[in-house]
């Protein structure tokens, strides 16, 4: 056990047109802006490992103590990659509880989501964010049958 202390603080996530990932995160899934942050290329290309110019902005949405950072470029172009699947090695998804599980399926696409083929049922789905991000739905009853957290 370290003798220092470890507080959770954002996940990143690179999107192509924050509108839009606003909008999907925010109108289907119940997260609430907190606050945006356009960061000065000198030092923040460092930390992230890009050549400048970059201009990025930092939008922060909060879900719960969940904090989710959507991250765009207005100085370069973002690039899409390839499907991510379960079995690559890094960050695979994040996952979700929802109280209307077939309610929320039914809203992905109309919120420029989609959900993938073949891997829904009444107890779980998985959907794609509107830049291919996956993110596991499951039914907020998912909840009751977990162990208490340590």
């Amino acid at each position: 056990m370290p003798n220092h202390r470890t507080v959770f603080n954002h996940i990143g996530l690179c999107v192509s047109d924050r509108d839009r990932s606003r909008r999907f995160y925010e109108g289907l899934l119940g997260f609430q802006f907190w606050w945006d942050l356009d960061l000065p290329d000198e030092g923040t290309a460092a930390l992230l490992q890009l050549d400048g110019p970059i201009g990025v902005r930092a939008t922060y949405l909060v879900r719960d103590a969940f904090v989710l950072e959507l991250i765009d470029y207005s100085k370069r172009e973002v690039k899409a990659g390839h499907r991510r699947v379960m079995d690559e090695v890094g960050l695979t998804h994040m996952s979700l509880s929802v109280s209307d599980l077939a309610g929320v399926l039914a809203q992905v696409e109309s919120f420029g989501g989609s959900v993938v083929e073949g891997a829904t049922s009444a107890h779980f789905a998985m959907i794609r964010d509107p830049d291919g991000q996956l993110i596991e739905l499951l039914p907020d009853s998912y909840l009751a049958n977990l162990p208490p957290k340590p």
